[in-house]
């Protein structure tokens, strides 16, 4: 999968394409990032990416000559990009979006700075925007740090164990049970004996209703995404859960 990012700070990225999964996955070749610096594309000798609005307001919007310029560059031949701006003005990024995206086999991560990008770079050159959460950031750099390092972990083979991804908080709607590891007993606090049991039945049900009742407590409104299969919703019911 490739990954193409479009940005006028380019130093921002490259520490955290160098460490953990991003980069092992770099080294394997099941992704491919590169970062496309859009004052190169600069029109004028001092390299400007933005100007001031017109009609007047404070800030400065990002011009639409270097960036389209980027964007076509960048997203063109036989392999068309699926261009996303990362935008305060996009829809929420969850994991649906990052299993979406993680079926593209190209992403171009337009960051966007200042007060936007000139509106017909967005009319006509971007496929999608893409927000975070309801916050602003100075720039889209960290955005698209986010969508490459949770579209990356979905790819097959890019996590130790298989099945690590399809067990991630979110992925049956809500988040995940507690987890514990050695040692068994830390200042007086023990382990749950189901987990010591080695009874695999028990334990897959203990983290059913853990699940659920960390869901319940701490995000509420996920409850209603939650998927089960009928086995589980008698369990749930039986605890009191459902």
């Amino acid at each position: 999968m490739r990954f193409s990012i479009l940005t006028i700070f380019p130093e921002l990225l490259e520490s955290p394409l160098q460490e953990g999964i991003i980069r092992r996955a770099i080294q394997a070749e099941t992704i491919e990032v590169s970062i496309t610096n859009i004052r190169d594309f600069a029109v004028d000798r001092q390299s400007m990416t933005d100007d001031r609005p017109f009609g007047g307001r404070e800030g400065m919007v990002m011009k639409p000559e270097p960036l389209a310029a980027a964007i076509r560059q960048t997203g063109g031949g036989e392999e068309k990009g699926h261009v996303v701006l990362l935008s305060p003005q996009g829809r929420t990024y969850t994991q649906e979006v990052a299993e979406e995206l993680a079926a593209r086999k190209h992403l171009v991560l337009v960051c966007g700075r200042y007060e936007g990008i000139d509106e017909r770079v967005r009319a006509y050159f971007i496929d999608e925007e893409i927000s975070l959460g309801d916050y602003i950031l100075t720039g889209g750099e960290l955005a698209a740090m986010v969508i490459i390092d949770s579209v990356t972990r979905l790819l097959p083979g890019v996590l130790g164990c298989s099945d690590s991804a399809e067990k991630d908080t979110f992925s049956r709607g809500g988040l995940k049970y507690p987890q514990y590891t050695r040692p068994r007993i830390f200042e007086g606090h023990e382990v749950p004996e189901v987990l010591l049991s080695g009874d695999h039945a028990r334990i897959a049900e203990w983290r059913l209703i853990e699940s659920v009742k960390v869901t319940r407590e701490r995000r509420p409104d996920l409850l209603s995404k939650m998927i089960f299969s009928e086995a589980e919703m008698k369990i749930l019911k039986k605890q009191g859960l459902m």
